[in-house]
């Protein structure tokens, strides 16, 4: 399943960057959701705990956001470029009443600051990940976590990982952790 989603991954030609070409959102990672059972296990992974700061990065629709917020009772920042989901996100947060708990920045991941996060989820393309990299690195502070949705971080070694073999859906998934 891994080997499918890098090939599908890579053949989307919006990949390669010409001279003079801006990154855009859909270069880091297409969207595609994380089915629920994995948001939750990402969170149980990084060891989520109420009143933690955590981050999203490229946060689609808003379910790892909202699932930490609710569930983990924690302090909940998706970072989402697309306009429109940033929107749908904010949307279904302020619907479900988490407004004080949960928030997504309409942005570039590229440019935020992390340095307050206590755990990092990502669902990046491995371009993704090496692009961030540098920026967590800097900014992460001591003991930060970081769980990678299927595609690992090339620079580091995880300290845990996990496999899910079907996630209700008939799909399997791989997981990541990271501590800096």
């Amino acid at each position: 399943m891994r080997i499918a989603l890098l090939l599908l991954a890579f053949s989307i030609p919006s990949l390669i960057l010409l001279p003079g070409q801006e990154q855009k959102d859909d270069q880091l990672a297409p969207y595609y959701p994380t089915p629920q059972t994995v948001v939750e296990k990402m969170l149980q992974l990084g060891g989520l705990k109420a009143g933690e700061k955590m981050f999203d990065l490229g946060s689609g629709d808003g379910r790892i956001v909202i699932m930490a917020a609710q569930k983990f009772k924690a302090d909940a920042t998706g970072v989402e470029l697309n306009d429109s989901l940033a929107r749908q996100s904010m949307d279904r947060i302020k619907t479900l009443g988490l407004t004080s708990v949960a928030h997504v920045i309409h942005g570039d991941l590229l440019k935020q600051d992390y340095s307050s996060a206590d755990l990092i989820t990502v669902y990046l393309l491995p371009v993704g990940n090496e692009l961030v990299t540098p920026i967590l690195e800097k900014q992460l502070k001591k003991g930060a976590r970081i769980v990678a949705h299927d595609f690992e971080f090339a620079a580091w070694t995880p300290v845990q990982s996990l496999s899910i073999e079907d996630d209700g859906e008939g799909r399997s998934h791989h997981l990541y952790l990271y501590r800096r």
